[in-house]
Formats: C-alpha cells, sequence, structure tokens
C-alpha cells in the first residue's frame, strides 16, 4: 500500500510526485471541493457554517475516498495559507478522518529537499487559521448576500458588494472625487543658459532661491518678471561647486503586492495574471534537464523575510559572478510591515543554480519574464548599494541663485543585475571654478499649473491597499479583477477611473452602509482575522460583534427602499448615430457597457463599446477594436467591420511574423503567439489553436468559434438559473469568496 498525498492542483501532484517516488500517490483536489451552498440555508443563528460538496466535485471527491480508503497513511499538502489550511480541513471532514489520523505538510517552495523534509515533519490541522478562513468566508456570505439585492432593487440588477471590493471602488471613487474637485494653482520656473567667458562650454541652471537662503517658488507673472529684469543685464559668477557622493541601496525581496506592482509597470501584466503565472512557477514547469521542477517559492506572502542557507546561496553566487566588491560585509536583512502575518519567505528562487537564462528554452514569455524579474530582484537584494557621485554647480546674479546638477554612476552595485529606477544624471556640465564670470546667453520664463493627483493604476492601488491594511495578499488581484469585470472601474491608458455605476454605487454604499465602506473599520476587520488565526480571539464572537451592528443598518436600507430607485447616469460621447444623427452615449446593460443612441425610442441604434488593441487587422491591415460579446466575453474584431469579417479571441501583440509581417496573436496557455494570417505559411487554423475552457482565476480562452458577423461566446450552463432564480443568493456567491473579499 502507497501512501496517499493530496495537493490543490495537477501541476503541483505531478512536481511533489516526481520528489517522492512511487511509494506515494499524488492526487489533486482541482481546488476547494465544498462551499456554502448558492442557495438555501448556509449558517445557523450562531454562525455554524453549512458545507456542501462543490457541484461537479463528485467525481474527484470519490477518486480521493477510493485512494485514501486503500492508503497507508495520508498527507494533507495544500498551500500554506489560511486558504489552504480550510482546504486540507475541507478534504479531512469529506474522508471522514479522524484528526489524528491527519498528517498536515506545508511547502515554502517545492524542491526535492523541501518536500522531502516536510513529508517527515508532518503536523496536524491548524484549527485557528481555519478558523481565520470561516471567518471571512462568512463575513463575505453576510455582506454580499444581505446587501446585494438591496443594490439589485435601489439601483441595477446584478450588483454586488464586498468587504474588501466595496472600499477598493471607494479609493477610486474618492480619488476621482479629488480630481475633480482639484483647483490648479500657478507657478513659475525661470531657465537660465550660461556659458563660460573664458573658455568652451555651456549650460542650463534653474533658479533657486536667494544667495543663502532656502529654496524659493515662483508663485505668479509679477514675481516671476521682477526676477527676470532685476538679472537679465546684470553679469553671474560662479558662486560654488559642489561633489557629494550619494548611494541608493537595493529594493528588498519581492511580497505579494510589489510583486503585483512591479510586473504591472515593468511587464504590463494584470495582478490577475502575475498571479496565475506565478503559481505556474510554484507549482513546477518543465526545465531542460531537470524535469518538472518548482522555480520559486511560495508568491502569497506579506514578509520580507529569507530564510539563511537561501542568502548564502545568493551571496556565493554574486561573489562568483561579479566579485567580492559587490557583496556587503554582512548579509543585508528586511524588515517586513508592522501588520504583516509574517508567515512565509518573501518570493525568491528555488534555485540559484538555476538562472533565467538556464530556464528560458522551457518557459513562455510570461513565465520567463516572471521569472526573471524575481530573480534579478531577490540576487540585487543582497549586493552593494550603487553609488554617484553628485555635482552641484550654483551660479549667482545680484544675490539671486541658479542651480544646476548633474549626477555620475561611480559604482554599479546592485544596478548592475536590476535597476528598477535610473538616477536622473541631468545634463553634463563643464569644469568650472568658484568665483569665474559667465556669461548670459539666455533667460527663459515659464508659466506652469499644479496637476491634480494622479488616478490610480492598479499598481497604485495595490500600494494603497497594502499601506492601508485593506485586504491581504491573497485578496489583491481578485478584488482588482472584481471592480473591473463588474465595470464599477474602468482602466483607461493604464489608469483606473469610475464608471457613473461604480460612483453611484459608492455613493449609495457610504451613504446607507457607512462601515463597509470604511477604510479604517475595513482595516480593523482584516486585524481581527489576523487575531483568530492566530488563536487570540473567538470567530464566532467576533461574527456576533459585527452582525449586531450590521444588520440594524441593513433593516434601515431595506426600509428606504420605498424612495425609489436610484439612477445611473449615462457617459456623454463624442459618436454620433449614424441612423439619427443624434448624440451617442455609453450605458450600462446586462452585460456591461455598450452604447446607445439618445434618440431611444424612437431610434433604437446600438453598437458594442470598443476600445484600441495592439496590431493591425491580419486581413486588410486597419486597426484591431477590443470589444465584448453579448454575453460579456472580450473578443477582437476588425475597426472596418462588417465591411472585412475578421475576428478572434486570441489577443493582438505587438510583434509581427517573420514570415510575413503580419500581426502575431497569443492564445491563452500556449507559449508562443501565432500567426492568424491565412495567406501566410506560418498560419494556424481555429481548430488547431488549442483552445480550452476557463479552468483558472485569470480567465481562460473560450470553446465556441467566433462567428463572422455575430461573436458567440463560451457555451455556459446559463440556463440552469432563470433570470428569476437570480436573486439574493446567485451571484454574490462567486464573488464574496474568501480571495475575493
Amino acid at each position: 500500500m502507497s501512501k496517499l498525498v493530496i495537493v490543490e492542483s495537477p501541476a503541483k501532484a505531478r512536481t511533489i510526485g516526481r520528489y517522492l517516488g512511487k511509494d506515494y500517490t499524488v492526487m489533486a483536489t482541482m481546488g476547494h471541493l465544498r462551499d456554502l451552498p448558492k442557495s438555501g440555508k448556509s449558517m445557523d443563528g450562531d454562525f455554524t457554517l453549512h458545507y456542501v460538496p462543490i457541484e461537479g466535485k463528485e467525481d474527484t471527491i470519490r477518486r480521493l475516498q477510493a485512494a485514501a480508503d486503500k492508503s497507508e497513511g495520508i498527507y494533507l499538502a495544500t498551500d500554506p495559507d489560511r486558504e489552504g489550511e480550510a482546504i486540507s480541513w475541507h478534504v479531512k471532514e469529506l474522508l471522514g478522518l479522524k484528526d489524528g489520523a491527519v498528517r498536515r505538510v506545508t511547502f515554502n517552495e517545492i524542491t526535492q529537499k523541501e518536500v522531502r523534509k516536510s513529508i517527515g515533519q508532518p503536523r496536524g490541522i491548524d484549527y485557528p487559521l481555519v478558523d481565520a478562513q470561516q471567518a471571512r468566508r462568512a463575513l463575505d456570505r453576510i455582506v454580499g448576500y444581505e446587501i446585494s439585492p438591496l443594490l439589485w432593487r435601489k439601483i441595477k440588477s446584478g450588483l454586488s458588494a464586498g468587504r474588501v471590493q466595496s472600499v477598493a471602488t471607494r479609493l477610486v471613487v474618492d480619488r476621482e472625487a479629488e480630481r475633480r474637485a482639484f483647483v490648479p494653482e500657478e507657478y513659475w520656473t525661470i531657465t537660465v543658459k550660461l556659458s563660460r567667458v573664458k573658455g568652451a562650454g555651456t549650460f542650463e541652471a534653474a533658479y533657486f532661491g536667494p544667495e543663502g537662503g532656502k529654496k524659493a517658488d515662483i508663485s505668479d507673472e509679477r514675481s516671476a518678471t521682477a526676477l527676470l529684469q532685476k538679472v537679465k543685464d546684470a553679469p553671474f559668477s560662479v558662486l560654488s561647486v559642489t561633489h557629494s557622493e550619494k548611494k541608493r541601496s537595493p529594493a528588498p525581496p519581492f511580497s505579494t503586492s510589489t510583486l503585483q506592482q512591479e510586473a504591472s509597470s515593468r511587464l504590463g501584466l494584470s495582478p490577475r495574471r502575475t498571479m496565475s503565472v506565478a503559481q505556474q512557477l510554484y507549482e513546477g514547469v518543465e526545465v531542460e534537464g531537470h524535469g518538472l521542477t518548482g522555480l520559486i517559492t511560495y508568491m502569497r506572502t506579506d514578509s520580507l523575510r529569507l530564510s539563511d542557507e537561501a542568502v548564502a546561496d545568493a551571496r556565493s553566487f554574486i561573489a562568483g559572478r561579479y566579485g567580492k566588491d559587490y557583496l556587503p560585509a554582512s548579509p543585508r536583512v528586511y524588515k517586513s510591515r508592522a501588520n504583516a502575518q509574517d508567515a512565509h519567505e518573501a518570493i525568491r528562487p528555488s534555485y540559484i543554480d538555476l538562472p533565467p537564462e538556464a530556464v528560458r528554452a522551457g518557459l513562455n514569455d510570461e513565465q520567463y519574464k516572471l521569472y526573471k524579474l524575481i530573480w534579478d530582484r531577490f540576487i540585487a537584494c543582497q549586493m552593494q548599494a550603487a553609488v554617484y557621485d553628485l555635482l552641484t554647480i550654483d551660479s549667482v546674479s545680484r544675490g539671486e541663485v541658479f542651480r544646476a546638477n548633474h549626477t555620475t554612476q561611480t559604482f554599479a552595485g546592485f544596478t548592475a543585475v536590476y535597476d528598477y529606477g535610473r538616477e536622473e544624471q541631468g545634463a553634463s556640465l563643464p569644469e568650472l571654478n568658484e568665483g569665474e564670470p559667465l556669461s548670459l546667453e539666455s533667460i527663459t520664463p515659464a508659466q506652469h499649473f499644479t496637476k491634480p493627483p494622479a488616478r490610480y493604476t492598479e499598481a497604485t492601488l495595490i500600494r494603497a491597499m497594502e499601506e492601508q491594511g485593506i485586504g491581504r495578499p491573497s485578496t489583491y488581484a481578485p478584488t482588482l479583477s472584481t471592480i473591473t469585470d463588474r465595470e464599477y472601474v474602468m482602466r483607461e491608458d493604464k489608469a483606473l477611473r469610475p464608471t457613473p455605476l461604480g460612483e453611484v454605487l459608492t455613493g449609495y454604499m457610504k451613504e446607507r452602509f457607512s462601515d463597509i465602506v470604511d477604510v479604517a473599520f475595513t482595516a480593523r476587520m482584516e486585524e481581527d482575522l489576523d487575531e483568530v488565526e492566530r488563536g487570540e480571539k473567538d470567530w464566532k464572537s467576533m461574527l456576533r460583534t459585527f452582525y449586531g451592528t450590521f444588520s440594524l443598518v441593513r433593516d434601515e436600507a431595506e426600509a428606504d427602499l420605498q424612495n425609489g430607485r436610484i439612477r445611473v447616469p449615462d457617459e456623454p460621447t463624442d459618436q454620433v448615430c449614424d441612423v439619427c444623427g443624434k448624440p451617442m452615449v455609453i450605458k450600462m446593460g446586462r452585460f456591461g457597457r455598450y452604447i446607445a443612441c439618445t434618440g431611444y425610442p424612437e431610434c433604437k441604434n446600438t453598437r458594442p463599446l470598443s476600445t484600441p488593441a495592439d496590431g493591425a487587422c491580419p486581413l486588410c491591415g486597419a486597426g484591431i477594436l477590443k470589444k465584448k460579446s453579448k454575453k460579456g466575453y472580450s473578443y477582437y474584431g476588425c475597426e472596418k467591420n462588417p465591411g472585412c469579417p475578421f475576428m478572434t479571441w486570441d489577443t493582438p501583440q505587438k510583434t509581427e511574423c517573420p514570415d510575413c509581417g503580419k500581426t502575431l496573436f497569443r492564445v491563452r496557455y500556449q507559449k508562443v503567439p501565432i500567426c492568424e494570417n491565412p495567406a501566410c505559411k506560418s498560419f494556424v487554423p481555429e481548430e488547431s489553436r488549442g483552445y480550452k475552457r476557463k479552468t483558472d482565476e485569470s480567465g481562460g480562452g473560450e470553446t465556441e468559434t467566433l462567428k463572422k458577423q455575430k461573436p458567440a461566446a463560451k457555451k455556459t450552463p446559463a440556463k440552469k438559473t432563470s433570470v428569476k432564480k437570480t436573486s439574493a443568493k446567485k451571484p454574490a456567491a462567486k464573488k464574496t469568496g474568501a480571495k475575493n473579499g
């Protein structure tokens, strides 16, 4: 009889099975096996939760039960976090295992050494971790199932509320309100172009302030003109020439939030896509000469801690490749945030002897770029600081100082590996001496106005959520996906702006459920969940305290429903109806936003809402537009449609086919982009593109072929739920899970 090891995913099962050998059978649960029912009673008055097997998982449960019955030992090896602990507990309950028979193991990294070590040191179920996950699940169910129906009746059907998603939406809405309320303030800059009286050399300097004083601002044209008149005919000379050394230290290794931020800004990956690719790297990819190999440590962490062994390996690598000058005298130690759970190490490579170039052949582009980002950041975090020489030249005229700076790197340090933000150099400056006379070549005043605070990007919103204690590492990516998928927030030139629906929804939540969208309140609830996890607080007592206040507020909101619905305003556009000539507006429909004529009902002209995409149509060379099907799925089509019939589910790339020069397209799950030009010898027909069903959190591809004029969406079991049954308890179930918040 072999021993049974149970994990979540087949990829993880294959990698672990390779390390454990024939004495072990490794099987996957394919995610959760039990959850709260979508309808019916899910919890009692004392907050006892009633779980049911997830529909479609019956065969998986039977196979696990059969394998468990003939195994001599069972190891529950799900992920090392709340969610993973809860999955192990659900497996234990489903298989009828007693606590004494349960062997719980976790892997911070999936390497042969770590896997064998963990199998040899099993423990029992960590029930405080399970309680924390149950408390989160119950909170999400309460908020989602009891507020969402009110939103349907007050604003629009299909809306959802969530503890974390509602606060994230509020952050975006509040930032937009700040931008609208912003009043620009005038300021001026004055730049002089100076040259040496004796010898060659010109340079520019900006006004700094009065001699001997601090930096001064020029607030209006009158002040700028007065300064201009004061110095334009006066002599200039060099007041001082100063050299100073500046050091820039490396950034810490990645946590979940910083990985998502950096992958967004440097690689253009969404947080959801980043976590999907990171999961693949953690669970194992095929590496030439090594087989299935887990390349990084666990990717859901808020810790900056590194193991002594990993640091020692990094220091040995740095000394060997770059030399001892690049190695600090002692290892760098980074301190995690005050409210960090610190349950796992920071994200780092599992093997120092597998640098990115060594595994390139086995990785697709996204996997390689993300692995290289993680690898480079980890190696850099243990290297010497970069050193710069800062040259500052102050020139003076009639007591007014104009300053010029130039920065020169004198030692690369960690930037030899990871240059995450280049030092501003400035224009080169001539060799000057103090007291040397200068000639004024020109003087240029310029008027400026202060700008409103920038809209959040996905990266800066995640940073704000982390800093303010909203959510935890596992919730950032699904939260952003939820608020954009539900179109409370839209991406616009990489920035996030609220839609009218998001603003109306947030306004109502602030009025009726102020605690739910209060940043400080949400952060305190996260702290409460952390206390439950540490065994310091009873999870049911926490829920009773929350529900006592929440139920009163909910009842008040119920009474308010008689005051009528709140209308979501349409968004104006610059488009004109090609049928009647009236303006077109953006409306919200059952499956998202679309463009409609303001002449309705006389004119019923509508069109899909589309945005420009990369590349060009492989049939006619026109632009490509990103659109949405009637069921809400994204697809791409020629901007000349219906004149040009080209449509595809695949994402256009910026790269071109080497054979025909047409745009390449990326099929989800495929390593390399493909050519969709039928006239090209490299053309890949639809039936050979390997479309898969949506099976992971990244939102997979479609199963149906796009029709020429009428794009069809993936077939879904939509008819199982009639419109009438789409009640309070249907849509909220998916969006208020433990990871969605």
